[in-house]
């Protein structure tokens, strides 16, 4: 299973009012491995940023002047992600941004949901501790995960931490990046690849063993046991 971890950074709150993305950061996850392939740009907005939204990210507009517009990279985050699976937290905020990107291209009109499926990490975080704060922070506080370089949001350094939050949550291991240079993860800029790291490990094939006639004979012979025990209440013949 094919999944990219995405953030994105913005110039302010609502895209319905016109505001952009200015960072987006990915990380790839084959079969709840990591792969080392990552998308992180920074983008030209083409407006001005809000106090707010600057005060979060840090990010100002000087600094964005030459970068990249999102048209101009659009076609190779699209290839980057399309048919995985993005696990976002708060994806009704990064999807609206997007959407609202897709929709200034020029050609054929694409939706995030044409391109991927979504998993919404803030969901899940809320169905698993209902009533408990559920933010990056406190996630990352919750399972013990390393967000001491998080002075300021930052979409690959996000993602890197939702990665290590996800893996935890959904009962995979608790942290991608148990060997990593702790100080390439406060500058995700300067960030090792993966293998670098030592931490991501190829993805290999499952082994399936397929029951022998024997053991089937005596595990229908089990079941009739408890089906005789229960009255007919045989779950695993349902």
């Amino acid at each position: 299973m094919r999944q990219i971890i995405l953030d994105t950074e913005t110039t302010g709150l609502e895209a319905e009012r016109g505001h952009r993305i200015i960072e987006i950061g990915c990380l790839e996850i084959v079969n709840r491995r990591t792969t080392g392939r990552s998308f992180h740009r920074y983008l030209n907005p083409e407006r001005d940023i809000d106090e707010g939204a600057q005060a979060v990210h840090g990010i100002s507009r000087a600094q964005l002047e030459h970068e990249p517009k999102f048209r101009e990279i659009a076609a190779e985050l699209i290839e980057f992600i399309a048919g995985a699976e993005l696990v976002i937290h708060n994806a009704a905020f990064d999807v609206g941004f997007l959407d609202a990107e897709f929709k200034r291209l020029e050609g054929e009109k694409r939706r995030t949901a044409d391109l991927c499926r979504v998993l919404d990490t803030l969901a899940l975080a809320r169905s698993l501790h209902p009533g408990q704060r559920n933010s990056l922070d406190a996630l990352c506080k919750r399972y013990s995960i390393d967000n001491s370089g998080r002075d300021l949001h930052g979409a690959l350094l996000d993602a890197q931490l939702l990665a290590d939050v996800y893996l935890a949550m959904t009962g995979g291991q608790s942290a991608l990046a148990l060997h990593e240079d702790t100080g390439a993860r406060r500058n995700p800029d300067v960030a090792q690849t993966a293998e670098q790291r030592g931490w991501a490990r190829p993805a290999e094939q499952l082994v399936v063993l397929q029951p022998s006639a024997d053991e089937l004979i005596a595990h229908e012979a089990f079941l009739e046991k408890i089906a005789k025990a229960s009255g007919g209440k045989v779950l695993f013949r349902a």
